[in-house]
């Protein structure tokens, strides 16, 4: 068959893009096609680690959905932002200097070359290519120098879904607003709009879909109920704020939520867990009674660990701590565990840490990204389940961390519980640091702590193909792949 590209475009951004494209990768690959996501950029600090480098963590999910290796040409450029304004640049799975220096709206003219030729690449390979857009397509300021939405959509010819988030008030202005504000011939490329996050009867929406489509010729195609555990992690940021857990809880984890969280995807699995309660901790009182403090990665380790001190998260931790209670630190979170943060290239940023391991990390120009399989040596007190457990992850770090020399000198020496310096724990036994990202995603660490197995990403995303399959009006989905 000829390469059919079907793109889900948003009126928002958190209008639902990402688990909908997934949805779809699921849809068609289980037709018995060679699928593919695509994203030509995308902003996160959530990334994973690919052949040829990293690429954003929904491309991830997607690829894993679309049952095709995940690679760098399915999110060719994204954007891991730093600060309020700087963004660390990756191209094509590496990081670029360049372009990270570059006045944000001069890339597009050095990029656009090398995502219309991943994209090309793909479309050759694959019978369907499922594209998502980023934020809205309508964004007029930005028209001129896109290479994410309409942009893609013309060099692909991709047929196109319009999704909003109906519970967000304003649906149909949204839909239609947006349909206006676009050319003549990016229009045409609408073929059907999608009203996400609906709660109650779909019938008393009449006839609002059918005065849009009147004023668009565009059908409203699917109404989505409100679903809020599919089980895929939100893209960008801790949207699911809620604390909740499958049944009574017996287990509350709180996981420190600073403002350049990096990876938060990889703790998805908990919260499928029954019995688990996940809290996204921004104060002291988020972390009163939680069974464990987890520090999750961070795009900017010393600068999260300064706001970690002035909201008095480092007391509430160092307490939970002296209590006995179960620390994790993941990648940043585990830098931020040791003595100190020494960067004498100007990578992150100095700091001292918060002394609950002692350990010092110095920052690299060199970073790396890798996948990893290793095992856990023998552990005691509160992580001994780990020990002897073999585990898979990936790596992205600039920073270095090796045991404090003057501390281990006068005898307080930090337990090495993985090689090569990925893993640490305390002389109490509460207190782990690990490098390794994606742990709560491997079936025999998610056993050896709970003793049950999470819903697998299998299951995830059969399920997101059940829910469209069910909801979207009949032949929709095989019109839009169709000669």
């Amino acid at each position: 068959m000829t390469v059919r590209c079907v793109m889900v475009l948003g009126t928002t951004s958190g209008a639902g893009k990402s688990w909908l494209t997934t949805a779809l990768c699921r849809h068609y690959a289980r037709m018995g096609l060679k699928v593919a996501p695509f994203k030509a950029q995308n902003m996160s600090n959530n990334a994973r680690v690919v052949a040829g480098g990293e690429i954003g963590s929904a491309q991830y999910f997607q690829s894993l959905a679309a049952q095709a290796e995940p690679d760098v040409r399915m999110n060719p450029l994204l954007l891991k932002p730093e600060a309020d304004t700087r963004s660390q640049v990756v191209l094509m799975g590496q990081v670029s200097e360049a372009l990270s220096s570059m006045p944000w709206r001069g890339r597009s003219l050095h990029v656009w070359p090398q995502i219309a030729a991943a994209l090309d690449a793909l479309m050759a390979e694959n019978d369907v290519v499922v594209i998502e857009g980023a934020g809205s397509p309508a964004e007029i300021n930005l028209h001129a120098s896109d290479i994410v939405n309409m942009r893609v959509a013309l060099h692909a010819r991709a047929r196109c879904l319009l999704v909003t988030d109906i519970d967000r008030g304003g649906a149909f202005a949204h839909l239609y607003g947006t349909w206006a504000l676009l050319p003549a011939e990016e229009r045409a490329l609408i073929h059907g709009f999608v009203l996400n996050k609906f709660r109650g009867d779909a019938s008393l929406l009449a006839p609002a879909p059918q005065m849009l489509q009147d004023l668009t010729g565009v059908p409203t195609v699917a109404t989505l109920p409100m679903w809020w555990q599919h089980g895929l992690p939100e893209e960008d940021g801790v949207f699911d704020d809620r604390s909740r857990a499958s049944g009574a809880v017996n287990k509350t984890i709180a996981v420190i939520a600073y403002p350049r969280i990096s990876n938060l995807d990889e703790f998805q699995p908990l919260k499928n867990v029954p019995g688990v309660r996940l809290i996204w901790a921004r104060t002291p009182a988020d972390c009163a009674g939680a069974d464990w403090v987890v520090l999750p990665g961070s795009k900017a380790t010393a600068a999260d660990l300064a706001w970690l001190r002035t909201q008095g998260l480092d007391r509430a931790i160092a307490a939970h701590a002296a209590q006995g209670g179960a620390v994790l630190g993941v990648c940043g979170g585990l830098q931020m565990l040791g003595e100190a943060l020494i960067d004498t290239h100007g990578i992150d940023g100095n700091a001292p840490g918060l002394g609950l391991l002692p350990l010092v990390t110095q920052f690299d120009l060199q970073k790396t990204v890798r996948h990893t399989h290793t095992v856990f040596g023998a552990l005691h007190g509160a992580w001994a389940a780990l020990s002897g457990v073999a585990a898979a992850g990936y790596e992205i770090h600039h920073g270095q961390t090796a045991q404090h020399p003057a501390m281990a000198a006068g005898g307080d020496v930090a337990r090495e519980v993985l090689p090569a310096g990925l893993g640490w724990q305390n002389a109490a036994g509460n207190v782990l640091g690990v490098y390794l990202h994606g742990l709560f995603e491997d079936p025999r660490v998610m056993h050896a702590l709970f003793g049950a197995t999470a819903p697998t990403l299998e299951t995830v995303f059969d399920g997101l193909a059940d829910f469209i399959e069910k909801h979207v009006e009949p032949g929709v989905l095989e019109q839009l792949i169709a000669p």
